[in-house]
């Protein structure tokens, strides 16, 4: 058989860690290859090697048959392959146009042909189905869309073989569809995927193979069709996953969280929250449902105190806090897993040992006259490392920076769990983790409530928000249209409310 792409024996070391152990992957031509494992099992890597950005310490790479030394991704890109990475590597204030064809600019009589280019990508985007503006600028266009500019970028380079690095970590469910229907109709003109991923979801949908590695080792290449989600689980996690999420009815008790008439704007000053009023009480998971972009990212930010808000009224356990600091909020009893953990959650160059602590570093025993305690913090961050199973090359000393984006996310949720606050705000807290943590996380959450706790959540993922929570907030514009009790919602009543219908809704659910 003449694979595209041969990674035998492939080995990888880092500091601590042996990322990849003895690793064996076969690509044949034209067809959609999956790569699955954990948070933290060495997919990235893999295929960082063979993109040319690391070099591994023994095996070899052999490309159409032929063994190759792949020394950087120039080398990748003259052999024809191209990689989406999870974060996008684009010049945000450049236009589609410029980041598609930069380090590869069309000249003439020295000067760039910006029209000719623009005009040879609007050809391209056309074939593949990939329509976007070759004129818009990367920051003013939605995550969808710059994903995009990331696939044009490859097949603009004549790409054959594309790696496709946890593409739908930030879409909507939307935009997974399209990116769905885009890898098909890529595969159509001839190319051959590797896609990188944990949701088996998607595998299901679109890959012919499915390669499985767990803790940096080989497990088994299967065929997708013949094996179910649940195989493909306990492969990857070597155990038997549930996926029903398993709780008592919730005890609601005391009001904890209440929202009165909230205005909040977003960045460009339009309304993103507009008269939202909204109640939860200790002991109950109120979801929060609706389509990204319809006001959840400014609720949060307005509730943590991360953005300040026009009007209304958040009062928490019956203390006003709409224009307290956000450290008086913390102390005050808020825990927040924010949406974006880069941005808001994590210090990337601390040491994990450091991050663990940033909600209480001032405190005793992790500080005393101003001077931290390294003993105690230390101890600390190992005690939530072995309970979070957070997985690291170097442990506590680990530059969170070097950690994949499902262990960093495990370490926000262990820090803010932790402390058990009256109430947590989660902000998509399982995105980009694997189904053995969605499973674990989900526990942590119910374990939060059973313990009196209220919990907000806020998932694009309508399972997630239907599985874990006890009622429903359907947010549209900025406003909440419904609020259902889980165990009675349909998908169908969910998706019309996202929509703004509120004919759908019964009786008696507001």
């Amino acid at each position: 058989m003449e694979y595209i792409i041969e990674m035998l024996n492939i080995r990888k070391e880092f500091p601590g860690i042996v990322a990849n152990d003895n690793i064996t992957l076969q690509v044949k031509p034209g067809e959609i290859h999956a790569l699955l494992g954990e948070n933290g099992a060495g997919k990235s890597t893999l295929m960082s090697v063979l993109f040319g950005l690391y070099k591994p310490e023994a095996g070899e790479i052999r490309v159409r048959g032929k063994r190759v030394n792949i020394t950087d991704p120039n080398v990748a890109n003259a052999l024809g392959i191209g990689m989406v990475h999870q974060h996008f590597k684009l010049v945000h204030n450049f236009t589609v146009t410029e980041n598609i064809i930069l380090g590869q600019e069309p000249t003439e009589r020295g000067r760039i042909n910006i029209k000719k280019a623009a005009k040879d990508i609007k050809k391209l985007s056309e074939t593949y189905g990939l329509e976007v503006d070759p004129y818009a600028i990367i920051e003013d266009i939605t995550v969808g869309m710059q994903q995009r500019v990331e696939i044009l970028k490859m097949l603009y380079r004549n790409a054959e073989i594309l790696i496709f690095d946890e593409p739908t970590a930030a879409l909507t469910p939307q935009e997974i569809a399209e990116l769905m229907e885009i890898m098909r109709r890529l595969v159509e003109e001839g190319k051959s995927i590797i896609l990188i991923t944990h949701k088996l979801k998607e595998i299901k949908e679109v890959a012919d193979r499915c390669t499985i590695i767990r803790r940096g080792k080989y497990i088994d290449t299967v065929d997708v069709a013949t094996t179910s989600e649940e195989k493909l689980a306990s492969l990857m996690v070597g155990r038997e996953v549930s996926f029903k999420v398993e709780k008592d009815k919730a005890k609601p008790r005391e009001n904890v969280l209440r929202i009165s008439d909230l205005v909040v704007r977003d960045s460009r000053g339009l309304k993103a929250v507009d008269g939202l009023n909204l109640e939860i009480n200790a002991g109950e998971i109120l979801g929060i449902a609706g389509v990204d972009g319809n006001g959840q990212t400014e609720l949060l930010e307005a509730i943590s105190g991360l953005r300040k808000v026009e009007e209304g009224k958040i009062e928490l356990l019956g203390k006003d806090i709409t224009n307290m600091h956000v450290r008086n909020r913390t102390e005050t009893g808020i825990g927040h897993i924010p949406q974006d953990r880069h941005k808001h959650g994590l210090v990337l160059d601390f040491k994990l040992s450091e991050n663990l602590i940033l909600q209480t570093y001032y405190k005793e025993p992790y500080s005393k006259n101003g001077l931290l305690n390294d003993a105690a913090i230390n101890e600390k961050a190992q005690e939530l490392i072995d309970e979070f199973d957070v997985r690291s090359g170097q442990g506590i000393n680990t530059m969170t920076r070097a950690m994949s984006g499902g262990n960093q996310q495990k370490a926000i949720i262990a820090r803010e769990v932790d402390r058990s606050p009256a109430l947590l705000i989660a902000g998509q807290p399982t995105r980009g983790l694997d189904v053995g943590a969605i499973e674990f996380i989900h526990k942590k959450l119910i374990e939060e409530r059973d313990k009196g706790r209220a919990v907000l959540l806020v998932s694009l993922e309508l399972d997630e928000i239907m599985n874990v929570s006890d009622r429903i907030a359907v947010i549209f514009e900025g406003k909440i249209v419904g609020i259902v009790e889980a165990e009675k919602a349909t998908e169908r009543q969910l998706g019309l409310m996202m929509a703004g219908s509120t004919h759908d809704k019964e009786e008696g659910d507001m």
